[in-house]
């Protein structure tokens, strides 16, 4: 089977190149690799996301952070938060690490594959491009344990591509927020902002 980039230990030669990218006035150098997702270049979905954020604060988790793309720019532009992040890939959290050297922040980076080493935390808002490649289930039991993650009044905002299944992910959704939005779309893109958990469990 062909590693993906949820793999702990991708086997792919290691093809290191790095890419910028430009946030609320600042400029970002992300160094990339193979075998970690969007290599070489910020993901059109993620920088999508990254547009629709506004009003960031408290403690903020990036779900699934790759070389960290999402959560170095939102502590870059919100530099008050107090940021988690977190992926199940290795080489991608040691990319994610030198990433936010290079840009003089600070972040609690994790290994974790989903929630296991968060099991009993917090977040007032949790921002995730989640693992389509990973399978639908794989990518609800993410979504249902963030709905469970969050502190009252918090925020759950992802992005989507809309052929790989947005209208079936805003349904489910809806099983575990009470309050679904949809506010950002471009180029197949959805991005997907979900509040008011339900709080029930996993099933």
């Amino acid at each position: 089977m062909t590693q993906q980039y949820f793999s702990r230990e991708p086997e792919s030669v290691s093809r290191p190149c790095t890419c910028h990218y430009t946030y609320q006035g600042r400029e970002y150098r992300f160094l990339t690799d193979s075998g970690v997702f969007s290599r070489g270049e910020m993901d059109p979905g993620s920088g999508l996301l990254l547009s629709c954020l506004r009003d960031v604060s408290g403690s903020v988790l990036d779900l699934g952070c790759g070389w960290g793309a999402l959560g170095i720019c939102v502590k870059g532009a919100w530099p008050q938060t107090e940021m988690t992040m977190v992926d199940v890939n290795l080489r991608a959290l040691e990319l994610c690490r030198q990433n936010l050297e290079t840009m003089s922040l600070q972040a609690e980076v994790l290994e974790s594959d989903g929630f296991s080493a968060l099991r009993g935390r917090r977040f007032h808002r949790i921002i995730t491009n989640p693992p389509i490649r990973a399978g639908k289930q794989k990518v609800y039991e993410l979504l249902r344990d963030a709905s469970l993650a969050l502190e009252t009044g918090g925020r759950l905002d992802l992005v989507i591509r809309k052929q790989q299944g947005g209208d079936s992910c805003i349904r489910f959704l809806g099983t575990c927020f009470r309050h679904v939005e949809k506010i950002g779309r471009s180029g197949g893109y959805w991005v997907l902002e979900a509040a008011e958990p339900t709080g029930e469990e996993m099933r």
